[in-house]
């Protein structure tokens, strides 16, 4: 029964490239969402890091070590990395060993505060003071930030189920039922267009989601895969439902 209704879409060669093109570029939109993951942990660990070293060097601490031990103690990425750059750091220097950690962690909120630091030390700054104000600024950001993104991401995701999978279904229940094939209703070239409109609302709808996000750029490995989802979709619920 499965080889059957699979045997259904050799004539649509469109949808089996673009199955495998949304198999295929899966793989390539799977490692930009673990690296912004992966970053935003980082960067949701920032505040409470400054936090703790403004405590730190309040009581008389100096940065290295107050940072070297604020590593150990923060759990996560974040200590990890901070740890394994400044105990592997004492052939270079610590301003060296503070720009490797900033690149390591690939967080553009890591690399300012991380020059920001090093301006006060060669300025001869109060750290303290500096630490607490960066701690609370950046506090009040990644509050912003996951507010945005966790209400533009429910917004995403509405769009995509709503054009990618409700429509189609629907329409193809629609069509199904009132233009089934085992009644003689020649509705091949009306199926064709419709499959088409929806693969080409699909790849809109996957853009507009990623736009909103400010992720075109990931969005885009996702289009052939969503595409195929909405051409398959309505393709097989109209063989279903009419027969």
């Amino acid at each position: 029964m499965i080889f059957d209704f699979l045997e259904a879409f050799n004539d649509q060669m469109l949808l089996l490239i673009l199955i495998v093109l949304g198999v295929a570029f899966s793989a390539g939109g799977i490692p930009p969402i673990i690296e912004r993951n992966r970053r935003r942990k980082i960067e949701n660990q920032l505040p409470g890091l400054l936090e703790s070293l403004s405590d730190a060097v309040g009581a008389g601490r100096g940065i290295q070590e107050a940072m070297l031990q604020q590593g150990r103690n923060t759990p996560g990425v974040l200590g990890k990395l901070l740890t394994e750059t400044l105990e592997s750091s004492h052939s270079s220097s610590f301003d060296a060993a503070l720009s490797a950690f900033a690149s390591k962690t690939r967080s553009a909120q890591v690399q300012r505060v991380t020059v920001l630091i090093e301006t006060a030390i060669e300025q001869d700054a109060p750290l303290q003071g500096i630490l607490s104000d960066l701690s609370m600024d950046y506090e009040r950001l990644n509050d912003l930030m996951n507010r945005r993104e966790s209400e533009l991401q429910g917004r995403g995701i509405l769009i995509i189920i709503f054009v990618c999978i409700g429509l189609p279904v629907l329409i193809a229940f629609i069509v199904g039922l009132f233009a089934p094939a085992n009644k003689g209703y020649q509705i091949g070239d009306f199926n064709q267009t419709f499959s088409l409109f929806f693969a080409a609302s699909s790849a809109i709808a996957a853009s507009v989601s990623g736009r909103m996000l400010g992720r075109m750029k990931d969005f885009l490995w996702w289009l052939p895969f969503w595409m195929a989802v909405s051409m398959g979709l309505y393709l097989g619920a109209v063989k279903m439902i009419g027969g």
